[in-house]
């Protein structure tokens, strides 16, 4: 499913237009991502939890040279599902 079978989706289970699908869901991408960037976590009960957690600097190598490289720390976004997730998934 990609983000237009998602509106299409969510247009027709929520009775609404597909214009006000897409501003929902714009609406809740926008609200996740300021949440994370402020370092706050989302917590949806039973869906999942949206956080961030720093990903250490660490030694890589280029496959193709073989040469160690640095790799610096960086935030990376996470998503730990739910309960309820993962019982429907399951």
């Amino acid at each position: 499913m990609n983000k237009q079978d998602l509106i299409n989706k969510m247009a027709s289970d929520a009775g609404i237009t597909k214009d006000q699908a897409r501003t929902a869901l714009q609406a809740f991408e926008h609200g996740v991502t300021e949440a994370l960037v402020n370092g706050e976590t989302v917590q949806m009960v039973g869906f999942g939890t949206f956080s961030t957690s720093e990903r250490s600097a660490r030694t890589g190598r280029n496959p193709k040279t073989g040469e160690a490289l640095d790799i610096p720390a960086k935030m990376v976004a996470r998503f730990k599902p739910g309960k309820g997730l993962s019982d429907a998934v399951n």
